[in-house]
């Protein structure tokens, strides 16, 4: 089982009653208590946590998947939380994005791109097809998760071409979205997942749930080697003895 940390900025959920009718202890509590079940060691930060949002060096060392739900306030979040992060992905940890965390300073800098896109609240419906069926995210899913009411967000969106695509979307207003996406940066795993807005009740949704679960095993890092860089001894008996070197 993965040691996770779900982060969450937590401001709507106290500072607007229809989402904190949605989630009375944040979204936070619904996504750790979903991974939980799934019988992972889970631990939750937020955004007003402190100067590092609850993300010291201890906890994402002590971190195998950190999951991510931002909206209203990425700018506050300190650029040296998001370099600690970033090299904690790049040595190995794994990342969940989920929903307008596309936008998070985190993403976008793992990404290289604006991670902008066209979005609409209508409450209208979305299926997120399983494009690849075989990957393990989409295990125990469907050909489809069908959402009766969410959010749209529709393409053009400007992320680099995901490594797999495992579910693509399509709305009732007629647009479509790449909804999971898999990345491998340095040695870490990153999965965007587009559901998740935050005045509908889209982390109590079973199929939502049993892909965050399946999300956190495929991005907890494994036991391979751990690559050396630098200057090297020979593997072999050779003659190192050069003396046309600059370095």
């Amino acid at each position: 089982m993965a040691r996770v940390t779900v982060w969450n900025e937590y401001r709507h959920e106290q500072e607007n009653d229809a989402v904190a009718d949605v989630y009375p202890d944040g979204i936070h509590a619904v996504i750790a208590d979903a991974l939980r079940e799934a019988g992972h060691e889970v631990r939750t930060a937020t955004l007003d946590e402190g100067p590092d949002h609850g993300l010291i060096e201890a906890v994402l060392d002590d971190t195998d998947v950190l999951t991510w739900w931002g909206h209203a306030a990425h700018d506050e979040v300190r650029d040296e939380v998001v370099e600690r992060v970033r090299e904690r992905v790049l040595d190995g940890m794994g990342l969940l994005v989920l929903h307008s965390a596309h936008y998070s300073k985190i993403f976008k800098r793992l990404m290289g791109t604006s991670c902008s896109l066209k979005w609409r609240e209508a409450a209208e419906t979305e299926r997120l097809w399983a494009v690849e069926p075989s990957h393990p995210i989409a295990d125990g899913i469907g050909e489809y998760i069908e959402l009766e009411e969410t959010e749209m967000y529709g393409e053009r969106f400007d992320i680099p071409a995901p490594d797999t695509l495992v579910f693509n979307s399509w709305f009732a207003g007629g647009e479509v979205f790449r909804s999971g996406c898999c990345y491998r940066r340095g040695n870490g795993r990153v999965f965007y997942f587009r559901p998740g807005h935050e005045t509908y009740p889209i982390y109590h949704d079973d199929d939502v749930r049993q892909v965050l679960r399946n999300a956190v095993e495929w991005a907890t890092p494994g036991d391979g080697p751990t690559p050396d860089f630098g200057n090297a001894d020979p593997i072999e008996d050779i003659d190192i003895d050069d003396d046309r070197t600059v370095h």
